[in-house]
C-alpha cells in the first residue's frame, strides 16, 4: 500500500537520489530543483506541499487553486502503478482543501508527454489549449 510523507529532514536525501530514466529527464525537473523551489515557495508565504510517496517504509518516490506539481517515480519503481496511486492520494489530499476551498486543481506537462497526458485525463484533468511556459496546462474541477 502506498502512502505520502512530507519531505522532511529525515528522507530529503533519499528523495535527492531518486531520479527518472535518460529518456524521460526532459519531462520533469530533479527533485533538487522541486524541493528547493517547493521550500522557497513556503519561504515567501506561498503554500506547497512536496511529499515522497513510500510503499510501506521504502521510499519509492495557482491563485486560488490547487497544484499537483512535479510527480516523479523513480526508474527503479515504474510500470508498477505507483504514478496512478500517487495521483489518487494527492488528489484526496487535495480535495481535503488542507488551504481553502478552491474549485480547480491544475497540472501542467511537456505535451510530447503522452504517458502522463494519458494518466492525468483518467482523472478527469481537461487541457485547456493555455500553456504554463513550454508545459500544456490541464485542470480538474474539484
Amino acid at each position: 500500500m502506498l502512502k505520502l510523507e512530507k519531505v522532511n529532514g529525515r528522507n530529503v536525501w533519499d528523495i535527492l537520489k531518486l531520479g527518472v530514466s535518460e529518456n524521460q529527464k526532459s519531462f520533469v525537473a530533479g527533485n533538487d530543483t522541486s524541493i528547493i523551489e517547493a521550500y522557497t515557495t513556503i519561504a515567501g508565504n506561498g503554500y506547497v506541499f512536496p511529499f515522497g510517496i513510500y510503499e510501506d517504509d521504502t521510499p519509492p518516490i495557482a491563485k486560488g487553486n490547487y497544484n499537483l506539481w512535479r510527480l516523479m517515480i523513480d526508474k527503479n519503481f515504474q510500470n508498477k502503478g505507483y504514478g496512478r496511486e500517487a495521483v489518487k492520494l494527492a488528489l484526496q489530499f487535495i480535495k481535503t482543501f488542507p488551504c481553502k476551498e478552491a474549485e480547480y486543481c491544475w497540472l501542467s506537462y511537456e505535451p510530447e508527454n503522452k504517458i502522463a497526458s494519458r494518466l492525468y485525463q483518467s482523472f478527469g484533468f481537461v487541457e485547456t489549449g493555455e500553456m504554463d511556459g513550454e508545459e500544456m496546462i490541464a485542470v480538474l474541477k474539484l
